[in-house]
């Protein structure tokens, strides 16, 4: 791997909404830093190596240098570094919207809406939010990918793509660092040729922190620390026209629990301790995740070009957690302790197979199918006072999907692009909430008060017609439709959700200008969202469940430019976004129920008896129109910085970079006390001193102004953002 240089601290920033890229050259040391020029972004996403500005889609893509530079650690950091992105925490989920398109529940019956990628894999909701290591590249694609990413990319599709083992080539690095909250890290990797054929790459990586909060509650915690352990290795053996690679990776992480407070204006509020960074549980916590993912890409490439691909995978996830549910232990005195005990597994076994055509005549294409298997199980144990509820609820899921893509060259400077997904879904399951296990007065198995059962299925197709025109080898204009969709599933036997549909309009501009010195990305769109995915409380069963809400609009604009002038790199960018969610029928707003409410809607005359039925009529709410949920209308990031050359092999690089995500809401209650998750503006700074010999130090600094943010809601709690963090790093590419 190549010294760092100033290609780790330019990256992105979308100033008004399409995703522009800033990879930064290293000066030619003949000719001076006058020269340096941007390098060329490229992206995988559409299964070929491609110079970004060519592709007409809006799309961020950053190396892992520049991940570094951008102060991205994991997946969430994102939403700082690429326009219209927005990461919440959601407990046992991760909330990733795209333009206020995403995931909107945590139920396990919702698919994602921004599909997520690690080397081609296909992830489920409960994605691994390990640390990045040994990254080769992430790209954020924004807008609904319905050809070659096909469902569940309704928001867009973010590509994470970790480094590949190199032929002929011994190298690698290795990192330590140190920082405030106690936190010690260590990564790195080892790329080995053997022979001409035949190499392989293994990276690990380790990090320790303490919890940013303090226990003051009778029973102590270190929720919110983290201990992570990640190892990857990677094989490749290319003999000729054929390629084999394959990659195993296993991360095994634990937080110590959930770190999360009662949400002000809820009913545990008051028994809350006074400062945002304290927890009181009488419950200890514990979040434990494992997972593993495997895969094997082959490729051939015959004497006509044509390529065959191949790319096969299994993942196991399992995640177990206790929580404190009402996140106090004063509450006990109200409502005695409360208590779930969760074990969530969910294994993916996926094949994909493509026919790809060369490129350079007049038309280009790619074809493809695609299956994936989902097994999902769900057990969770709730105990309030000593009384157990049982809650199951297995599910098997498979997807598939037949797709094309044409690219034609109607002149050299005009092309028409055409593309066409068929995908179908298929979900069964069985589950129940049973009551009073092992309780004297009950049946021995305890009594079942819901059937979760059920079985969807659905189908549809999606793809693109595009436009493109360049005006020069420099200057790129599009315009597009696009469809997504995203799968529906079932509630109960006798309750189902359908899919959500977009329609997205799209037209944009790519340029690079002054002779490679600016790169510029601007663009707008307009989409029509159909029966948005929203979590709520199911009627007919009284658990948790899904509905469908009324079409939503969503408009707005993106935009990036990427400068490289001499020793300055310099990225900026932003995004608008303008949702509008029409009102629709009534809802249960949780925030008010009361806790333990166990049962079914009581028929009309029939007052509340739970848990043989409860009546939430005094809880339903009107659902007025208001922005997508999870939908910040603003979005912003910049980042500049300048490198001073010290000597020969010396120089010296600070960068500073600012991030902002607007403000946004987290349910239809649109309540500004319960729901609204405010805006914030975070800092960071990087300072690299780059020594001879391939060494580094660096310092680096986190939220430099130690704000105070929401982060996302997961019940009636809520997280908090990490406050500021800053340490110092070493390390050396060999």
């Amino acid at each position: 791997m190549k010294a760092k240089t100033v290609a780790r601290y330019t990256s992105v920033l979308a100033f008004c909404g399409v995703s522009w890229t800033l990879h930064a050259q290293n000066a030619d040391q003949t000719q001076g830093a006058a020269e340096a020029k941007l390098e060329e972004i490229t992206i995988t996403s559409q299964r070929r190596v491609e110079n970004l500005q060519d592709v007409p889609i809006a799309a961020t893509a950053l190396s892992g240098d520049q991940l570094e530079g951008k102060a991205v650690v994991r997946l969430s950091d994102l939403q700082f570094a690429s326009p219209a992105l927005s990461v919440t925490d959601a407990g046992l989920t991760q909330s990733v919207n795209i333009r206020g398109i995403g995931l909107a529940s945590g139920s396990p019956a919702v698919a994602n809406g921004v599909a997520t990628y690690v080397d081609g894999l296909f992830q489920p909701p409960i994605v691994s939010t390990n640390r990045f290591y040994d990254i080769a590249g992430v790209e954020v694609l924004r807008g609904p990918q319905g050809t070659l990413v096909g469902s569940n990319s309704t928001g867009g599709a973010i590509f994470i793509n970790t480094q590949n083992p190199i032929l002929s080539q011994f190298g690698g690095y290795g990192e330590v660092s140190a920082g405030n909250y106690n936190e010690a890290t260590a990564q790195g990797a080892v790329n080995l040729p053997v022979g001409d054929t035949f190499a392989f790459r293994a990276a690990g990586d380790y990090v320790s922190r303490e919890s940013f909060y303090n226990s003051v509650g009778p029973a102590y915690t270190d929720a919110g620390g983290l201990q992570e352990r990640s190892g990857r290795l990677g094989l490749l053996w290319k003999p000729g026209a054929f390629q084999a690679l394959g990659k195993i990776e296993y991360t095994n992480r634990n937080t110590g629990g959930y770190a999360y407070r009662p949400i002000p204006g809820t009913q545990y509020a008051p028994f809350a301790p006074a400062g945002h960074f304290e927890l009181s549980y009488d419950t200890p916590e514990e979040n434990h995740e494992r997972a593993l993912l495997s895969e094997v890409e082959l490729r051939y490439e015959l004497p006509n070009q044509l390529t065959l691909r191949s790319l096969t995978g299994y993942q196991d996830k399992n995640i177990d957690n206790v929580y404190d549910t009402d996140a106090t232990a004063a509450a006990s005195t109200v409502n005695p302790q409360r208590v779930e005990d969760q074990h969530v597994r969910e294994r993916v076994w996926t094949e994909e197979l493509n026919i790809i055509s060369p490129t350079g005549g007049r038309y280009n294409w790619i074809t493809g199918a695609y299956v994936q298997h989902n097994k999902i199980d769900v057990d969770i144990l709730q105990t309030s006072a000593g009384f157990p509820t049982n809650i199951t609820n297995p599910q098997n899921k498979t997807t598939t999907g037949w797709f094309g893509q044409v690219n034609y060259k109607i002149t050299d400077k005009l092309e028409l692009q055409t593309g066409l997904r068929y995908s179908t879904f298929d979900v069964d399951g069985v589950g129940a909430v049973i009551i009073g296990r092992g309780i004297p007065g009950f049946p021995s198995g305890g009594r079942q008060v819901a059937n979760l059962s059920g079985s969807h299925r659905d189908d549809r197709p999606t793809g693109k017609v595009a436009v493109n025109y360049k005006l020069d080898e420099e200057n790129l204009l599009y315009a597009f439709v696009a469809r997504g969709y995203k799968p529906g599933g079932f509630n109960s036997s006798t309750s189902q959700f359908d899919p959500e549909t977009v329609w997205d309009y799209e037209a944009g501009w790519k340029g690079t200008l002054l002779n490679g010195h600016l790169r510029t990305q601007l663009g707008g769109f307009f989409n029509r969202y159909d029966d948005f995915q929203f979590g709520v409380t199911d009627l007919t069963t009284g658990s948790n469940g899904v509905e469908n809400l009324p079409s939503a609009t969503i408009k707005g604009f993106e935009a990036q430019v990427q400068a490289q002038l001499g020793g300055w790199g310099v990225d900026a960018g932003a995004a608008y976004v303008d949702s509008s969610l029409a009102s629709a029928g009534p809802f249960v707003n949780t925030r008010l129920v009361p806790p333990g409410t166990l049962g079914p809607q009581c028929p009309p005359g029939v007052a509340s008896s739970p848990p043989v039925c409860f009546d939430y009529g005094p809880y339903l709410q009107v659902q007025a129109s208001g922005p997508n949920l999870y939908s910040p209308k603003w979005t912003f990031n910049a980042g500049v910085d300048y490198r001073f050359r010290l000597g020969e092999s010396i120089s010296l690089t600070p960068r500073l970079n600012y991030a902002y995500v607007g403000s946004q809401f987290a349910s239809l209650s649109y309540s500004y006390l319960t729901d609204y998750l405010p805006s914030r503006g975070l800092l960071s700074a990087l300072v690299t001193l780059q020594l001879p010999h391939s060494w580094y130090v660096e310092g680096y600094g986190t939220n430099l102004a130690n704000k105070t943010y929401v982060s996302g809601q997961f019940g009636n709690n809520e997280f908090f953002g990490a406050p500021r963090q800053y340490g110092v790093r070493l390390g050396t590419h060999f």
